[in-house]
Protein backbone atom coordinates (compact mmCIF):
# COMPACT_ATOMS: atom_id res chain seq x y z
CA UNK A 1 0.00 0.00 0.00
CA UNK A 2 1.42 3.64 -1.11
CA UNK A 3 1.96 6.40 1.04
CA UNK A 4 4.84 8.19 -0.51
CA UNK A 5 3.87 9.00 -3.77
CA UNK A 6 6.72 11.06 -5.97
CA UNK A 7 5.43 12.84 -9.13
CA UNK A 8 7.67 13.20 -11.47
CA UNK A 9 7.61 13.99 -15.67
CA UNK A 10 9.34 15.87 -18.03
CA UNK A 11 9.40 19.62 -17.94
CA UNK A 12 6.19 21.48 -19.20
CA UNK A 13 3.82 18.22 -18.40
CA UNK A 14 2.33 19.29 -15.94
CA UNK A 15 3.80 17.30 -13.24
CA UNK A 16 3.15 20.28 -10.21
CA UNK A 17 -0.42 20.31 -11.23
CA UNK A 18 -0.69 16.79 -11.22
CA UNK A 19 0.80 16.49 -8.05
CA UNK A 20 -1.40 19.11 -6.43
CA UNK A 21 -4.25 17.19 -7.61
CA UNK A 22 -3.00 13.59 -6.39
CA UNK A 23 -2.88 15.17 -2.95
CA UNK A 24 -6.36 16.33 -3.49
CA UNK A 25 -7.33 13.06 -4.17
CA UNK A 26 -6.05 11.18 -1.82
CA UNK A 27 -7.04 13.64 0.57
CA UNK A 28 -10.98 12.72 0.44
CA UNK A 29 -12.89 11.03 3.33
CA UNK A 30 -11.07 12.70 5.96
CA UNK A 31 -7.48 11.67 5.35
CA UNK A 32 -4.73 14.20 5.66
CA UNK A 33 -1.69 14.50 3.03
CA UNK A 34 0.90 16.39 2.88
CA UNK A 35 2.32 17.97 -0.16
CA UNK A 36 6.06 18.19 -0.55
CA UNK A 37 8.03 20.56 -2.75
CA UNK A 38 11.69 19.82 -2.88
CA UNK A 39 13.23 22.33 -6.21
CA UNK A 40 11.95 25.80 -4.69
CA UNK A 41 10.05 27.08 -7.26
CA UNK A 42 7.25 27.94 -5.29
CA UNK A 43 5.24 26.01 -7.65
CA UNK A 44 2.15 24.67 -5.22
CA UNK A 45 1.55 28.12 -3.54
CA UNK A 46 1.32 29.65 -6.68
CA UNK A 47 -1.03 26.60 -7.83
CA UNK A 48 -3.49 27.24 -4.48
CA UNK A 49 -3.33 31.33 -4.84
CA UNK A 50 -1.28 31.37 -1.77
CA UNK A 51 2.38 33.05 -0.28
CA UNK A 52 5.63 31.56 -0.93
CA UNK A 53 5.34 28.40 1.48
CA UNK A 54 7.48 28.84 4.89
CA UNK A 55 9.87 25.76 5.77
CA UNK A 56 7.07 24.40 8.08
CA UNK A 57 4.01 22.01 7.21
CA UNK A 58 0.71 24.06 7.32
CA UNK A 59 -2.52 23.42 6.01
CA UNK A 60 -3.61 24.81 2.06
CA UNK A 61 -6.32 23.55 1.05
CA UNK A 62 -9.62 21.39 2.45
CA UNK A 63 -10.55 18.21 0.61
CA UNK A 64 -14.03 16.70 -0.28
CA UNK A 65 -15.76 14.90 2.83
CA UNK A 66 -13.20 16.59 5.63
CA UNK A 67 -9.85 15.82 4.37
CA UNK A 68 -7.09 18.41 4.52
CA UNK A 69 -3.92 18.99 2.35
CA UNK A 70 -0.77 20.30 4.13
CA UNK A 71 1.96 21.44 2.14
CA UNK A 72 5.81 21.72 2.59
CA UNK A 73 8.75 23.56 0.63
CA UNK A 74 11.85 21.45 1.47
CA UNK A 75 14.79 23.93 2.16
CA UNK A 76 18.26 22.12 1.55
CA UNK A 77 20.31 24.64 4.45
CA UNK A 78 17.21 24.52 6.46
CA UNK A 79 16.87 20.60 6.62
CA UNK A 80 20.59 20.47 7.13
CA UNK A 81 20.23 22.37 10.07
CA UNK A 82 17.95 20.47 11.71
CA UNK A 83 20.04 17.41 10.61
CA UNK A 84 22.96 18.61 12.36
CA UNK A 85 20.83 19.58 15.13
CA UNK A 86 19.50 15.97 15.53
CA UNK A 87 22.37 14.21 15.11
CA UNK A 88 25.62 16.83 16.71
CA UNK A 89 23.10 18.71 18.88
CA UNK A 90 25.00 21.75 17.63
CA UNK A 91 22.38 24.52 18.45
CA UNK A 92 23.64 28.38 17.82
CA UNK A 93 26.90 26.44 16.02
CA UNK A 94 24.83 25.12 13.17
CA UNK A 95 22.95 28.86 12.80
CA UNK A 96 26.53 30.02 12.64
CA UNK A 97 27.68 27.61 9.87
CA UNK A 98 24.85 28.63 8.01
CA UNK A 99 25.75 32.43 8.57
CA UNK A 100 29.62 31.86 7.47
CA UNK A 101 28.05 29.94 4.08
CA UNK A 102 29.04 26.57 5.18
CA UNK A 103 26.39 24.40 4.46
CA UNK A 104 25.58 26.30 1.47
CA UNK A 105 29.24 24.78 0.35
CA UNK A 106 28.42 21.59 1.77
CA UNK A 107 25.11 20.99 -0.19
CA UNK A 108 26.83 22.67 -3.53
CA UNK A 109 30.16 20.20 -3.63
CA UNK A 110 28.09 17.01 -2.36
CA UNK A 111 24.75 17.29 -4.16
CA UNK A 112 23.97 13.71 -3.55
CA UNK A 113 23.92 15.25 0.33
CA UNK A 114 21.68 17.72 -0.69
CA UNK A 115 19.35 14.90 -2.52
CA UNK A 116 19.39 12.89 0.91
CA UNK A 117 18.58 15.98 2.72
CA UNK A 118 15.41 16.60 0.70
CA UNK A 119 14.49 13.06 0.41
CA UNK A 120 14.98 12.53 3.95
CA UNK A 121 12.64 14.82 4.70
CA UNK A 122 9.61 13.67 2.98
CA UNK A 123 10.67 10.31 4.03
CA UNK A 124 10.33 11.34 7.77
CA UNK A 125 7.25 12.70 7.20
CA UNK A 126 5.71 9.23 6.30
CA UNK A 127 7.18 7.63 8.98
CA UNK A 128 6.25 10.01 11.30
CA UNK A 129 3.52 9.20 13.73
CA UNK A 130 1.41 11.27 16.49
CA UNK A 131 1.05 10.47 20.38
CA UNK A 132 -1.96 8.18 19.30
CA UNK A 133 0.45 5.68 17.36
CA UNK A 134 -1.33 6.61 14.01
CA UNK A 135 0.44 8.17 11.43
CA UNK A 136 0.23 11.98 11.06
CA UNK A 137 -0.39 11.92 7.38
CA UNK A 138 -2.14 9.03 5.66
CA UNK A 139 -0.29 9.98 2.29
CA UNK A 140 2.67 11.95 1.76
CA UNK A 141 3.01 13.42 -2.46
CA UNK A 142 6.36 15.05 -3.58
CA UNK A 143 6.60 16.69 -6.30
CA UNK A 144 9.65 15.57 -7.49
CA UNK A 145 12.81 16.74 -10.06
CA UNK A 146 11.87 16.20 -13.61
CA UNK A 147 12.40 12.65 -15.56
CA UNK A 148 15.89 13.16 -16.65
CA UNK A 149 16.98 13.63 -13.38
CA UNK A 150 14.52 11.50 -11.26
CA UNK A 151 16.07 8.14 -10.79
CA UNK A 152 19.66 9.38 -9.63
CA UNK A 153 17.88 11.95 -7.22
CA UNK A 154 16.00 8.90 -5.39
CA UNK A 155 18.64 6.56 -5.55
CA UNK A 156 20.53 8.84 -2.92
CA UNK A 157 22.02 5.23 -1.47
CA UNK A 158 24.73 4.84 -4.53
CA UNK A 159 24.75 9.18 -4.82
CA UNK A 160 26.30 9.40 -0.77
CA UNK A 161 28.71 6.14 -0.65
CA UNK A 162 31.58 7.96 -1.71
CA UNK A 163 31.03 10.41 0.79
CA UNK A 164 30.04 8.19 3.58
CA UNK A 165 30.68 4.46 4.24
CA UNK A 166 29.47 4.72 7.78
CA UNK A 167 28.28 7.14 10.70
CA UNK A 168 24.90 9.38 10.40
CA UNK A 169 24.77 10.57 7.18
CA UNK A 170 24.92 6.58 6.13
CA UNK A 171 22.64 5.76 8.08
CA UNK A 172 20.26 8.40 7.28
CA UNK A 173 20.77 7.55 3.74
CA UNK A 174 19.97 4.06 4.47
CA UNK A 175 17.00 4.76 6.24
CA UNK A 176 15.77 7.01 3.62
CA UNK A 177 16.24 4.07 0.44
CA UNK A 178 14.44 1.43 2.97
CA UNK A 179 10.92 3.57 2.31
CA UNK A 180 11.85 4.36 -1.23
CA UNK A 181 12.52 0.83 -2.16
CA UNK A 182 9.27 -0.34 -0.18
CA UNK A 183 5.89 -0.84 -1.13
CA UNK A 184 5.19 2.07 1.31
CA UNK A 185 6.49 4.07 -2.23
CA UNK A 186 5.28 4.64 -5.64
CA UNK A 187 6.49 6.90 -7.96
CA UNK A 188 4.17 8.17 -10.79
CA UNK A 189 5.45 9.69 -14.37
CA UNK A 190 3.37 12.78 -16.29
CA UNK A 191 3.24 12.46 -19.73
CA UNK A 192 1.33 14.09 -22.80
CA UNK A 193 0.22 12.61 -25.92
CA UNK A 194 3.41 13.28 -27.80
CA UNK A 195 6.49 11.45 -29.11
CA UNK A 196 9.15 13.20 -27.02
CA UNK A 197 7.61 12.97 -23.36
CA UNK A 198 6.07 9.68 -23.97
CA UNK A 199 9.50 8.53 -25.19
CA UNK A 200 11.35 10.10 -21.88
CA UNK A 201 8.37 8.52 -19.68
CA UNK A 202 9.81 5.14 -21.02
CA UNK A 203 12.99 5.84 -20.52
CA UNK A 204 12.38 6.97 -16.96
CA UNK A 205 10.45 4.06 -16.12
CA UNK A 206 13.11 2.00 -17.69
CA UNK A 207 15.32 3.53 -14.59
CA UNK A 208 13.64 3.27 -11.79
CA UNK A 209 13.27 0.07 -12.67
CA UNK A 210 16.68 -0.95 -13.29
CA UNK A 211 17.46 0.91 -9.79
CA UNK A 212 14.66 -1.38 -7.87
CA UNK A 213 13.09 2.10 -7.23
CA UNK A 214 8.90 1.08 -7.46
CA UNK A 215 7.14 2.39 -10.47
CA UNK A 216 3.42 3.48 -9.86
CA UNK A 217 1.35 4.92 -12.47
CA UNK A 218 1.79 6.60 -15.69
CA UNK A 219 -0.94 10.26 -15.97
CA UNK A 220 -1.62 11.24 -19.29
CA UNK A 221 -2.20 15.19 -18.44
CA UNK A 222 -3.74 17.88 -20.80
CA UNK A 223 -5.90 15.34 -22.74
CA UNK A 224 -8.00 17.80 -25.31
CA UNK A 225 -11.20 16.18 -26.59
CA UNK A 226 -12.05 14.50 -29.42
CA UNK A 227 -14.21 16.55 -31.66
CA UNK A 228 -15.22 14.14 -34.50
CA UNK A 229 -16.30 10.44 -34.52
CA UNK A 230 -14.92 7.95 -36.22
CA UNK A 231 -16.79 8.68 -39.77
CA UNK A 232 -16.61 12.00 -39.72
CA UNK A 233 -11.98 11.06 -39.51
CA UNK A 234 -12.60 8.42 -42.17
CA UNK A 235 -14.04 11.08 -44.28
CA UNK A 236 -12.06 14.36 -43.34
CA UNK A 237 -9.38 11.70 -45.60
CA UNK A 238 -11.13 12.08 -48.71
CA UNK A 239 -12.42 14.17 -51.32
CA UNK A 240 -16.18 15.05 -49.66
CA UNK A 241 -16.09 18.77 -51.11
CA UNK A 242 -19.13 18.52 -52.31
CA UNK A 243 -20.75 16.81 -49.35
CA UNK A 244 -19.40 19.74 -47.04
CA UNK A 245 -20.72 22.19 -49.02
CA UNK A 246 -24.33 20.65 -49.27
CA UNK A 247 -24.47 20.30 -45.94
CA UNK A 248 -23.75 23.96 -44.81
CA UNK A 249 -26.16 25.06 -46.86
CA UNK A 250 -28.53 23.12 -45.58
CA UNK A 251 -27.15 24.71 -41.86
CA UNK A 252 -28.09 28.02 -43.32
CA UNK A 253 -24.69 28.97 -44.10
CA UNK A 254 -25.20 30.58 -47.90
CA UNK A 255 -26.32 28.65 -50.70
CA UNK A 256 -23.98 25.95 -51.94
CA UNK A 257 -23.13 27.80 -55.42
CA UNK A 258 -19.78 28.36 -56.61
CA UNK A 259 -18.11 31.18 -54.93
CA UNK A 260 -20.58 31.29 -51.78
CA UNK A 261 -20.04 31.47 -48.26
CA UNK A 262 -20.73 27.65 -48.08
CA UNK A 263 -18.26 27.16 -51.06
CA UNK A 264 -15.46 29.23 -49.49
CA UNK A 265 -15.84 27.80 -46.13
CA UNK A 266 -15.60 23.59 -47.46
CA UNK A 267 -11.26 23.85 -47.81
CA UNK A 268 -10.71 25.36 -44.22
CA UNK A 269 -13.21 23.34 -42.55
CA UNK A 270 -11.69 20.02 -44.53
CA UNK A 271 -8.36 21.20 -43.49
CA UNK A 272 -8.95 21.63 -40.14
CA UNK A 273 -10.91 17.90 -40.19
CA UNK A 274 -7.77 16.57 -41.33
CA UNK A 275 -5.48 18.15 -38.79
CA UNK A 276 -7.77 16.75 -36.47
CA UNK A 277 -7.60 13.32 -37.48
CA UNK A 278 -3.40 13.25 -37.70
CA UNK A 279 -3.30 14.19 -34.34
CA UNK A 280 -5.97 11.63 -33.28
CA UNK A 281 -3.80 9.35 -35.47
CA UNK A 282 -0.32 10.15 -33.67
CA UNK A 283 -2.23 10.13 -29.93
CA UNK A 284 -3.20 6.57 -31.17
CA UNK A 285 0.84 5.82 -31.55
CA UNK A 286 1.57 7.03 -27.89
CA UNK A 287 -1.31 5.61 -26.38
CA UNK A 288 0.00 2.08 -27.67
CA UNK A 289 3.45 3.21 -26.54
CA UNK A 290 2.55 3.82 -23.08
CA UNK A 291 -0.44 0.74 -22.70
CA UNK A 292 3.05 -1.27 -23.67
CA UNK A 293 4.70 -0.26 -20.33
CA UNK A 294 1.98 -1.93 -18.24
CA UNK A 295 1.39 0.20 -15.36
CA UNK A 296 -2.02 2.06 -14.79
CA UNK A 297 -3.05 4.71 -16.69
CA UNK A 298 -4.64 7.88 -15.94
CA UNK A 299 -6.00 10.32 -17.84
CA UNK A 300 -6.74 13.98 -17.19
CA UNK A 301 -8.13 16.58 -19.33
CA UNK A 302 -6.68 20.01 -21.01
CA UNK A 303 -7.67 22.86 -18.97
CA UNK A 304 -8.77 25.73 -21.21
CA UNK A 305 -8.97 28.09 -18.87
CA UNK A 306 -5.54 27.32 -16.92
CA UNK A 307 -5.11 25.44 -13.75
CA UNK A 308 -6.29 27.67 -10.62
CA UNK A 309 -8.11 26.26 -7.55
CA UNK A 310 -11.20 24.92 -8.77
CA UNK A 311 -9.45 23.50 -11.79
CA UNK A 312 -7.34 21.61 -9.23
CA UNK A 313 -10.26 20.10 -7.48
CA UNK A 314 -11.57 19.03 -11.24
CA UNK A 315 -8.30 17.12 -11.32
CA UNK A 316 -8.90 15.53 -8.22
CA UNK A 317 -12.54 14.59 -8.73
CA UNK A 318 -11.67 13.30 -11.86
CA UNK A 319 -8.35 10.85 -10.23
CA UNK A 320 -10.73 9.46 -7.93
CA UNK A 321 -13.34 8.68 -10.52
CA UNK A 322 -10.44 6.35 -12.52
CA UNK A 323 -9.21 4.82 -9.22
CA UNK A 324 -5.95 6.26 -8.18
CA UNK A 325 -7.32 6.88 -4.32
CA UNK A 326 -8.15 2.81 -4.20
CA UNK A 327 -4.84 2.12 -5.89
CA UNK A 328 -2.94 4.34 -3.42
CA UNK A 329 -4.74 4.54 -0.20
Amino acid sequence: MSRLHVVSGKGGTGKTTVAAALALALATEGRRTLLVEVEGRQGIAQLFGNEALPYEERKIAAAPRGGEVHALAIDAERALLDYLQMFYKLGSAGRALKKLGAIDFATTIAPGLRDVLLTGKACEAVRRKGKDGRFAYDSVVMDAPPTGRITRFLNVNDEVAGLARIGPIHNQAQAVMRVLKSPETAVHMVTLLEEMPVQETADGVAELRAAGLPVGGIVINMVRPRILDEDAVRAAGGNRRTDVAKALSQAGLGGARRGGLAERLVDPLLEQAREHAERLRLEREQRNEIADLGLPTYELEFLGDGADLSGLYRLAADLRKQGVVEEGS
